[in-house]
């Protein structure tokens, strides 16, 4: 009986062989049939690609190249509005325009200045408030800073005393005062408000004097009531008090001086 089943065992095993290995075959063939169509035909999709898609990327590719036109040009425009929001205005004051069109040229004519750099011009000015009541009242020093602010458009700078003094009760380092040293535009805008609308509301003004310079170009004027200047309240002064306003300028001679602000319309006595 063992050896019937061995028999049957190796007659059984043969056919499913033989059955197996024919298959194999049948199976690389049809892989081999499929490479090649899978080889063959993206080849062909290529082709096609190629002879079909140019002509649509070459219409599309123009169409794109707007668009990013388009959008750059916005972008520009925008960034553009931005700035100009954003910066500030460049605004000339009337009195910076008189002196580069009109007093350059007449300055250099009279004086035979070999360079318009020599042409003198204002450097600084500086508006000083003394306020002495202010050992007994600060708040006086409060309002006068307040005033200064007003008129001059900056924060002033409270000074204080350099020696102590017996006889007017005053100590080194007390505040006295206050001063505001203007430059740049601000400097051209308050003189031109002092010529243009503070002198001429001072009562019975008939000009201010020329011998108030100090022999190297500079000027000193003095105001008696800071209620001359448009951004005063006269009901919030609690005192009338007075300015010292210097006016310091390039200029080497007090002819030099006088010539340049008398362009500018400092109303000189005559």
């Amino acid at each position: 009986m063992e050896e019937k089943k061995v028999t049957t065992t190796k007659k059984t095993s043969t056919p499913k062989e033989a059955v197996k290995k024919p298959a194999a075959p049948k199976a690389t063939t049809k892989k081999v049939v499929e490479k090649k169509e899978a080889t063959s035909k993206p080849v062909v999709k290529k082709e096609t690609e190629k002879k079909t898609v140019t002509p649509k990327e070459a219409e599309k590719k123009p169409a794109a190249k707007k668009e990013t036109t388009k959008e750059v040009e916005v972008k520009k425009e925008k960034t553009e509005v931005v700035k100009k929001a954003s910066a500030p205005l460049s605004v000339k004051n009337r009195l910076k325009v008189k002196y580069e069109q009109e007093i350059i040229a007449k300055m250099m004519e009279k004086y035979n200045y070999s360079s318009v750099m020599q042409v003198p011009k204002l450097h600084k000015i500086v508006v000083n408030v003394g306020v002495g009541d202010a050992l007994t009242n600060a708040k006086l020093l409060e309002d006068s800073v307040r005033e200064v602010r007003e008129i001059t458009g900056q924060q002033p700078v409270i000074t204080k005393a350099k020696k102590s003094i017996a006889n007017f009760k005053l100590r080194e380092g007390q505040s006295i005062g206050c001063k505001v040293t203007l430059r740049g535009m601000k400097m051209y805008d308050f003189l031109d408000k002092v010529i243009a609308i503070a002198l001429p509301r001072v009562r019975d003004f008939r000009g201010v004097s020329r011998n108030a310079f100090d022999g190297h170009g500079n000027y000193s004027l003095g105001v008696k009531e800071q209620l001359i200047f448009p951004e005063i309240d006269y009901d919030k002064v609690s005192k009338i008090r007075g300015l010292d306003i210097v006016i310091v300028t390039t200029a080497k001679s007090d002819d030099e001086a006088f010539t340049l602000l008398s362009g500018f319309g400092m109303p000189f006595r005559k």
